[in-house]
């Protein structure tokens, strides 16, 4: 058997493999997010943020803003408990590689470039609640766009656990329009802090 066949046979065997453990992070993440509404409510928080910064009487903004709350309070809890959960997961399958492109069972393979999701969805619970509780006084409009960066953050967590970090800034970039490094920019400094400390050690 030549070289470019065995080369061939290992690259099939490969993504065989890692093909079946993105299937395995898919169903350990949906089973826990299955018990929430998370995606519903971050949807009807995005349309709500967009309908209050598109409207131009400030009493009916006002309104929406307020109608809001609610919902940034049912997603912080849920969350919350969501993060609380997942907390259980076992250790080994809590790790997620830091390589840019997917591998199978990197994590395992080479500890040392991984990250816990498990700490990194208490890190989002964290920073989403410093953004709704709004403690750094910002704005309306800014509080609104710094939850959004937070949520936008979360997203791209969850896809890098289920794929890797390159689908999931690609994944962020074709949804949202947003970059990655701008995201990054964009949530609160305590969140950007503790994310560089996990993710790069």
């Amino acid at each position: 058997m030549d070289f470019l066949t065995l080369a061939i046979l290992a690259a099939m065997g490969g993504f065989g493999l890692n093909a079946y453990d993105q299937r395995q992070r898919i169903a350990l993440l949906g089973s826990h997010l299955s018990n929430y509404q998370l995606e519903k409510l971050m949807e009807a928080l995005t349309q709500g943020y967009l309908r209050a910064l598109g409207e131009k009487d400030a009493e009916r903004r006002d309104q929406i803003w307020g109608l809001l709350g609610t919902t940034e309070a049912q997603l912080c809890s849920q969350f919350e408990r969501f993060a609380n959960e997942f907390a259980k997961v076992d250790t080994e399958l809590a790790r997620v590689s830091t390589l840019p492109a997917g591998l199978p069972y990197a994590s395992r393979w080479w500890p040392q470039a991984s990250f816990d999701m498990r700490a990194m969805f208490k890190l989002h619970a964290q920073g989403l609640a410093r953004a709704v509780e709004n403690r750094a006084n910002r704005s309306p409009r800014d509080k609104a766009f710094t939850v959004s960066a937070e949520l936008f953050l979360m997203q791209h967590s969850c896809h890098w656990f289920c794929k890797s970090k390159n689908v999931a800034s690609a994944r962020l970039l074709v949804r949202h329009q947003t970059s990655y490094a701008q995201v990054l920019d964009a949530v609160g400094s305590e969140t950007r802090a503790a994310y560089d400390k996990l993710v790069n050690g």
